[in-house]
């Protein structure tokens, strides 16, 4: 139950964090730049201490486009995985099936006798 809280606790500040930036509403683009010319002087500051060669940050343009790209490409993909579900549902009901009448085919025959009965309990004799 912390945990579940916790998960909760996180999110729900991640968005609301997000709603203050102003991610949410139309200058998402603003934001973005904003975000890069404040990380500039940091991602400088490393440079000097690693080094190694770090890409610069794709344009506002790209990042847009990247975006919307994956975004379209999930929602595609979704659709068409609903789409195949009744089919995806029938093909795993007949593996479920079968993998069910092959366990029961290779199971021993039972025998139908009836189960012992254990003895009656002997009288303990008191001292």
């Amino acid at each position: 139950m912390f945990r579940f809280a916790v998960k909760v606790g996180l999110a729900g500040s991640a968005v609301y964090y997000s709603k203050q930036e102003g991610i949410w509403e139309e200058d998402t683009e603003k934001v973005y730049e904003r975000y890069a010319t404040a990380m500039k002087p940091h991602i400088e500051s490393l440079k000097q201490q690693i080094p190694l060669d770090i890409p610069a940050l794709p344009s506002s343009g790209e990042l847009c486009f990247v975006t919307k790209h994956y975004y379209n490409e999930g929602v595609k993909n979704t659709i068409h995985f609903i789409h195949r579900l009744p089919c995806y549902a029938g093909q795993w009901a007949k593996k479920g099936s079968d993998a069910i009448k092959q366990a029961l085919d290779g199971q021993p025959a039972q025998k139908s006798e009836p189960a012992a009965v254990p003895p009656a309990a002997a009288p303990v004799a008191k001292k």
